[in-house]
């Protein structure tokens, strides 16, 4: 009688041989943004708060090379010396402004904010788009307890700037793109 030495090892050869990863056909589009600029708060009948504000973005999409690219995007603004919101995002983006190049996107959403009245509400943002991932965001929100704020951003799109830029190369060679419209099958 012929023993089956190691059955688990069996099993786990054809779980290698089934599940190994075949050539992916698709990439997502992603974003990685951090910015400064003024921010705007006010609760009902209170006064308008200008503080300098921080604001973290970061999110992906469908795949780069369509026309219109759709994501999720969460967010993050600090505004010193009040506190954090936190927010979720869709993003709809055109085609340069996802590859690094001229563009502009629309972020619809909602924030929850745990400081001073604290609020639940809803956001919304026009994200302008330049070469080397430079990124101007004007966002304006509305929420529970008449909590407003309005803030102008601007910085750098660290994933525009970097994986996903395909202008600026006769100046600095990006190597590893992970958009190559040139190396598409057809």
């Amino acid at each position: 009688m012929t023993r089956i030495a190691h059955p688990r090892l069996l099993a786990l050869a054809f779980a290698l041989v089934t599940t190994w990863p075949a050539v992916a056909s698709a990439d997502t589009s992603s974003w990685l943004f951090v910015g400064t600029g003024p921010s705007w708060t006010k609760f009902g009948s209170q006064s308008t708060e200008q503080k300098l504000s921080l604001k973290l973005d970061t999110g992906v999409g469908t795949p780069p090379g369509g026309d219109v690219i759709v994501g999720g995007l969460f967010n993050w603004q600090t505004h010193f010396g009040l506190g954090t919101d936190v927010g979720v995002s869709v993003r709809t983006a055109t085609h340069g402004f996802v590859n690094g190049d001229w563009g502009a996107a629309i972020d619809l959403g909602g924030y929850q904010r745990w400081w001073g009245q604290q609020s639940t509400g809803v956001q919304g943002s026009l994200v302008l788009g330049a070469p080397w991932g430079v990124t101007l965001v004007a966002t304006a929100g509305r929420g529970t307890h008449e909590a407003q704020s309005y803030s102008g951003v601007i910085g750098i799109d660290l994933a525009r700037l970097t994986v996903y830029r395909r202008s600026g190369e006769s100046w600095w060679k990006n190597t590893f793109p992970a958009y190559r419209p040139e190396d598409e099958r057809h």
